[in-house]
């Protein structure tokens, strides 16, 4: 048996190869974390290496999707694992933690020390279960369904693979107040939304396309024209739609922000929405072409905004007006279906 000192041993290698995994894979986080102090940070890198190991393990080449599916349910036997001892945070919806634990001989995604330093986070900061086992259910989307008809599809899928990571983050960022759970998630929302817009061209050659058909077809495109690489008029019509969407999620995410109260967890979570909307501005100075480059947000910009996030906090991810529209198509696609 393991004693104290071996098991705390473990736990400091797997923050550290959290945040290794972390400062590689996700420079813009790993900046933003810098804000945060001590544990937090630490539990934040923790979070994060938990997501990128089910990401990795869902992209991995040459896995079948029945292999990765057995993987999965791997995955969700593990994290019901570490709620076994907190039955009270377990998810609700899919029963007693003990009776969902598996042998089997299905790989996880995560190492030794990885896994005990995800431990010791929830533990730590009480992180309900539930979040952990949506975001696997947006890792099952994504081996078995490529294309999205709808927003309403598309938006779930946002929820489940980016809007769970701020609820997950929430209580390590000092909330436990449940009016902050919503402006969380819509963080998370609006970052997935314009990790979408931006990488159309990359999503394109791994087979995918998140772009919700029906909304495509209401600004007059097809995948086709996604193809194609087409700029047109009817395109950045789309974009701007999309990058107004988007924009929205962050202006309702910057609602929760007050209910912060760890240190430094207000300025992190208003830099990391500063800096994805601030792809948003990379991708409108491109006049909306995302197949011929990349957006990106250069170091010296995220130093700005970070500089912004002291001395004008406010200003860096502004709240939407008192009953401000939030642009979310269903009305105008009916316009077009009809006009």
């Amino acid at each position: 048996m393991s004693t104290s000192s071996e098991d705390g041993a473990l736990v400091r290698q797997g923050y550290a190869l959290a945040r290794k995994v972390t400062r590689h894979h996700a420079k813009s986080f790993f900046f933003a974390s810098y804000l945060l102090f001590g544990q937090r940070r630490k539990a934040a890198f923790a979070l994060y290496a938990f997501c990128r190991r089910l990401d990795d393990l869902v992209d991995e080449a040459g896995s079948g999707a029945e292999e990765l599916s057995v993987r999965l349910a791997r995955a969700r036997s593990r994290v019901a694992e570490l709620y076994v001892s907190m039955p009270e945070l377990a998810s609700e919806e899919m029963g007693p933690p003990g009776g969902r634990l598996e042998g089997g001989v299905a790989r996880s995604p995560w190492d030794a020390g990885e896994f005990a330093a995800l431990a010791h986070t929830v533990r730590h900061y009480r992180i309900p279960e539930q979040p952990f086992q949506d975001l696997i259910s947006g890792m099952e989307m994504d081996l078995t369904k490529h294309r999205y008809e709808t927003w309403a599809e598309l938006d779930l899928y946002c929820y489940r693979v980016a809007g769970v990571v701020g609820l997950m983050l929430t209580p390590v960022l000092g909330c436990s107040d449940v009016t902050a759970l919503r402006p969380a998630a819509d963080l998370g929302r609006g970052m997935q939304l314009t990790n979408i817009l931006r990488d159309v061209r990359e999503d394109l050659e791994r087979g995918r396309v998140y772009l919700p058909a029906e909304e495509l077809a209401a600004f007059g495109l097809s995948e086709e024209d996604l193809r194609r690489g087409t700029v047109d008029a009817r395109w950045r019509e789309f974009m701007r739609f999309q990058v107004a969407r988007a924009r929205s999620y962050y202006a309702r995410a910057a609602q929760g922000v007050p209910s912060l109260t760890g240190f430094g967890s207000q300025r992190m979570v208003r830099l990391m929405g500063a800096i994805y909307g601030d792809i948003l501005r990379d991708i409108e100075a491109r006049d909306y072409d995302v197949f011929s480059a990349r957006a990106h947000v250069t170091t010296r910009r995220k130093l700005a905004l970070a500089a912004a996030s002291f001395l004008r906090p406010e200003s860096v991810l502004p709240r939407l007006p008192e009953g401000a529209h939030v642009p979310l198509l269903p009305g105008v696609l009916e316009e077009r279906r009809h006009g």
